[in-house]
């Protein structure tokens, strides 16, 4: 517990919590953004957070992810704070733990491709229910607010959606999160996944990553593996030169 308090106590460790708490699951260059540190600086603080058990890694290829974790805090709040709530605070701490564990325990697919563009374009590309018409063979349909009711609807003008969710998080035009599920699966909070569009600018070209986490089980994963290159490879060649592939791609044989 000694170590919780001695990283809680610093100004900065405190920001890089607040950070993971509006986003968790960040590279040291994302959480290095908004913090006028070195990333040397901020890797002695994140070492700190680990030693302490408020935050956890991951690596993802060549990227290690950083996690919050908040065991530790809520420790300190029964402990001191709400010693007269224990059996609320139990409930929600195994409810926490099994959500973990689920999480834990489904796959995860993660897609990187370069686009000679824009992230605004790329952005528009991903949420204009026309451009999403022209290379998906779906309309992704919202207003694109934080909290919005989406839906992937077929063009073939039978109004049917196969795809639904929520819009977690809207920041145009660099990071877009939704939650995904079958129609029929809607409100059943276990059966979605979560899909991540991470857009970020490089010189003059853009780099966006696709997390599709919390899938089902490997059926879905091995979906995933083949669905999103394809749909992300039309994309590209709308938007590189007006016009998608010759050729629907999901519909090209595998061998």
């Amino acid at each position: 517990m000694d170590k919780v308090f001695k990283a809680l106590a610093d100004d900065t460790r405190r920001r890089l919590l607040d950070r993971l708490h509006e986003h968790s699951g960040q590279t040291l260059g994302e959480l290095c953004e908004r913090i006028a540190m070195t990333r040397q600086s901020v890797t002695q603080h994140l070492a700190v957070l680990e030693a302490a058990n408020l935050v956890s890694t991951v690596r993802r290829g060549r990227e290690k992810l950083h996690y919050l974790n908040p065991v530790p805090l809520q420790e300190i709040q029964e402990r001191w704070i709400d010693k007269f709530e224990r059996p609320r605070l139990r409930v929600l701490g195994a409810v926490k733990r099994r959500a973990e564990e689920t999480m834990t325990d489904k796959p995860t697919f993660v897609y990187v491709t370069y686009i000679e563009s824009t992230p605004e374009k790329v952005w528009d590309a991903l949420t204009d229910a026309d451009l999403t018409a022209a290379y998906w063979g779906h309309s992704n349909v919202s207003d694109w607010r934080q909290g919005s009711r989406w839906e992937h609807v077929r063009t073939d003008g039978s109004g049917i959606a196969d795809a639904v969710g929520t819009v977690v998080a809207s920041e145009r035009p660099t990071r877009l999160v939704t939650t995904w599920a079958a129609p029929d699966e809607e409100g059943q909070q276990d059966k979605y996944s979560r899909v991540i569009f991470d857009i970020r600018q490089h010189a003059d070209i853009v780099r966006l990553t696709v997390t599709h986490e919390d899938l089902a089980d490997e059926g879905e994963l091995a979906d995933a593996s083949s669905g999103w290159p394809a749909v992300l490879s039309n994309l590209k060649s709308l938007l590189e030169t007006g016009h998608p592939l010759p050729q629907e791609p999901w519909l090209v044989p595998t061998r």
